[in-house]
């Protein structure tokens, strides 16, 4: 049995070579990387990771070092569902989500990696081959990645010729921000965006929680005919009722879940009715154990799973048998630079 031998968290901000927008978070210049590098008692490494839109990076690492790191030395490696569990408990109090479920991430991410680097096999192959409900090893990988960028400030012209480039780079689904002041924006864009792409190409759009259920359901209504995959985050992410209500009544298949942190308020999202296409994330959902366990009451439920925006993140999906996969194209790689915290480094 090997163990952690040790544990080193690290945040960098990763600025932006240019600003950008969205309808909730308004300007970003930055990201910050948060990530955990885990060494076992034979000498093997695990890489995990997570991150935030510019601030509270600082926190999460904190709770890495503060009150994780010691604590997980010379725990079992092999155990990863169970000592995850332990991780929750012990975070339960403060956590049950938010920066517990990020810094949880970042750990059982690496735990993953450490385990499928032993196996000698890339992750996605990795969890076919241990956990048992997932698809076949033998069969191959079956995400449809997407190209999309936080373009809601972007006149209209600049917002086709970037989508131009990502089409004649080879993307085949694209996915566009709405929640401008006016609706009738959103529907000159999108319209404008779908006689871009033509029938043919499958097309989201991603509201980032902008409007209020009874606004959302006027949205949808009005983006009804633009042949769309889904409407993505429409409003508050914890309002289940509101979601289930914007399915219903708004004519679109809603994805959602980008904001959420734990396995409790996916079941909650799912089986209420709320979203056709979950949206768990490694890095924010508590890392890969539990994306799992949500894609697993995904598939109870008939449902897509998707959205799986990083690098590392895009090997979960890829082990799950699922009929419509997406998961976000690659982003920006800027230099980094370390977040530094007032006083002591």
């Amino acid at each position: 049995m090997t163990r952690i031998e040790s544990v080193r968290a690290d945040c960098f901000r990763i600025p932006l070579p240019t600003a950008v927008a969205d309808s909730k978070h308004g300007t970003m210049d930055a990201f910050q990387l948060i990530t955990v590098r885990l060494t076992d008692s034979d000498g093997g490494t695990g890489v995990g990771y997570t991150f935030t839109v510019g601030h509270g990076g600082t926190a999460v690492r904190s709770l890495l070092r503060d009150d994780l790191s010691e604590w997980l030395a010379g725990e079992s490696c092999d155990e990863i569902a169970e000592l995850w569990q332990r991780m929750w408990w012990r975070l339960h109090w403060v956590g049950r989500g938010g920066v517990a479920s990020f810094a949880m991430a970042a750990v059982d991410i690496a735990l993953w990696d450490l385990q499928a680097r032993r196996a000698g096999r890339p992750l996605w192959r990795h969890l076919r081959e241990t956990v048992d409900w997932l698809t076949p090893a033998d069969s191959p990988p079956t995400v449809t990645p997407y190209a999309g960028g936080i373009d809601l400030d972007d006149p209209i012209d600049v917002l086709l010729e970037r989508t131009q480039g990502r089409l004649e780079s080879g993307f085949r689904a694209i996915k566009m921000k709405v929640g401008r002041p006016q609706l009738a924006e959103d529907v000159e864009r999108v319209t404008a965006m779908r006689e871009l792409l033509g029938p043919d190409i499958p097309f989201m759009v991603d509201a980032n929680m902008r409007w209020s259920v009874d606004e959302a359901i006027t949205a949808a209504r009005a983006l009804d005919g633009l042949d769309l995959v889904w409407l993505e985050e429409p409003t508050a992410p914890e309002d289940w009722d509101g979601h289930a209500r914007i399915a219903a009544q708004g004519g679109l298949p809603i994805a959602a879940g980008e904001n959420l942190h734990s396995v409790a308020e996916f079941r909650e999202l799912i089986t209420r009715g709320g979203v056709a296409y979950p949206e768990p994330d490694v890095a924010t959902v508590g890392g890969i154990t539990p994306w799992l366990e949500v894609a697993r009451i995904s598939a109870e439920n008939g449902n897509a799973n998707n959205h799986s925006r990083r690098p590392r993140s895009a090997r979960a999906p890829a082990g799950c048998d699922r009929s419509r996969q997406f998961s976000r194209g690659p982003r920006l790689r800027p230099r980094a630079i370390h977040c530094r915290p007032p006083g002591n480094w």
